[in-house]
């Protein structure tokens, strides 16, 4: 699978080039934050608008698709559920990567950006994020291109771990 970055920021959005983007949110967060606060604020309110009728909680397994165009540049917008923040840890980490490399292989997507669960509330740190993401996915055949949404300030950092990981796979 190849990584590259986007930044959190609506401009950039809108540059991107894939058919769905995921992201996460907490069970017990309103409003969302985050890229799912972006997305919902692009999407005049859809995915609070979801949250506030119950039909979709945030809890962890939850996964919810709606529509993206015309106010995002992608065709689908996925955001799961990671349930309540303070249960969040490295397990909860690896289901919400899990959960979206799901969706993607049974929607047939390929390339997707993707916001790593729990990154936007800083509840996991880039290094550990990008090696669980890479340990859970990163040798699927089903990826061929995830642009991680990650603040500029922290790509170096992710980049660096990324290659690093990379490094050893190939040596082990």
């Amino acid at each position: 699978m190849d990584l590259r970055f986007l930044e959190p920021e609506l401009r950039r959005l809108d540059g991107a080039n894939v058919e769905l983007c995921a992201c996460s949110i907490w069970s017990d967060e309103r409003p969302v934050r985050g890229f799912a606060g972006l997305l919902d604020w692009r999407l005049g309110g859809q995915i609070s608008a979801l949250l506030r009728s119950g039909f979709f909680r945030g809890e962890l397994g939850d996964a919810l698709l709606v529509p993206g165009k015309p106010h995002v540049p992608f065709e689908k917008v996925l955001v799961v559920g990671l349930g309540e923040r303070a249960a969040f840890g490295e397990d909860r980490f690896r289901q919400g990567v899990l959960h979206i490399a799901s969706a993607l292989e049974r929607l047939r997507i390929r390339r997707a950006v993707v916001e790593l669960p729990g990154r936007a509330s800083g509840a996991m740190e880039p290094e550990p994020a990008i090696t669980l993401t890479l340990e859970s996915v990163g040798a699927s055949p089903e990826h061929d291109t995830w642009w991680i949404v990650e603040p500029a300030a922290d790509q170096k950092r992710t980049e660096l771990r990324a290659a690093e990981e990379r490094r050893r796979v190939r040596t082990a």
